[in-house]
């Protein structure tokens, strides 16, 4: 099977604007990516090759950086596997939490041992807004017997941390059936019992409102949902925010205020990544 090949140049080039550029493109498809310091090389499997949706991304890319791209055909392999050894490392979150994947070998001890692999899903901690949603799922005084709502699940290391840290009822969504696949794989093999729903924001229609309420996702599908997101979440709950960066917490808040969400924390790492603790009125 051939693969096109895609190289972009990026200028300025930071981590963040090749990590979201690296998003977009999974969303269209993309399968693998090889970051470097003025860019990145993606991969997708030739038949999905589109020039006008890499149009679309580069147009409606978010942050200000001049993106130009130059495609070719190259003899396919198996991509993923080549992403997972070469840019996922095992990584420690907080001391308390370690994330692996089933090739890595010297892993470091921690209370929480969590099994990932990847394929193309989003969330292996090593991301500025994975990490923080993490450490404040670390910082929750007491999941025992606590109800979990993860949207945008990706490879469910959020939702299998909960789970893990003693949340009685946990439910991933992901709208990506690929990743939805993953994230299924993933509770398998930490041996974790998690439910998950392959959707969108409309899935919430089946779920009974929860203790706690994570969303790692862009700014934009945030204020778009999180009328649903609260309508979810029982009086006094927690609503879990990342996936922007901190001068959108105001446009956020904007929208989540008038719903009877209060901003309790919030954080920031990397080049302004922000996640925010919100919780709901009694």
């Amino acid at each position: 099977m051939n693969y096109i090949k895609v190289r972009f140049e990026c200028d300025p080039c930071t981590e963040d604007i090749t990590d979201l550029l690296a998003a977009f493109l999974a969303d269209a498809s993309y399968e693998s990516f090889e970051p470097d310091s003025t860019g990145v090389s993606a991969y997708v499997q030739a038949a999905n090759y589109s020039e006008s949706a890499l149009l679309e991304i580069l147009a409606d890319f978010p942050i200000d950086t001049n993106i130009s791209f130059t495609p070719e055909t190259v003899e396919g392999r198996d991509w993923n596997e080549e992403w997972e050894k070469h840019y996922f490392r095992p990584i420690v979150i907080a001391g308390e939490c370690v994330v692996h994947s089933s090739f890595h070998k010297d892993i470091p001890e921690a209370k929480y041992d969590i099994l990932i692999d990847p394929k193309m899903a989003f969330g292996t901690g090593h991301h500025a807004t994975t990490s923080q949603m993490m450490r404040n799922i670390l910082d929750l005084s007491d999941l025992n017997g606590k109800t979990v709502i993860d949207m945008g699940t990706g490879t469910g290391i959020l939702a299998i941390l909960c789970k893990m840290r003693g949340a009685e009822k946990v439910t991933g969504i992901e709208i990506d059936p690929d990743a939805y696949d993953n994230a299924l794989e993933n509770a398998a093999l930490n041996r974790q019992d998690v439910t998950f729903i392959c959707g969108d924001a409309s899935a919430l229609s089946e779920c009974a409102p929860a203790d706690i309420f994570l969303a790692n996702i862009n700014r934009n599908v945030i204020t778009a949902d999180i009328n649903r997101y609260a309508e979810k979440i029982k009086p006094g709950g927690v609503l879990l925010l990342s996936g922007f960066y901190t001068a959108d917490i105001p446009v956020i808040m904007r929208h989540a205020e008038p719903l009877g969400m209060n901003l309790e924390k919030s954080s920031e790492e990397g080049d302004h990544w922000a996640a925010i603790l919100l919780r709901k009125h009694s």
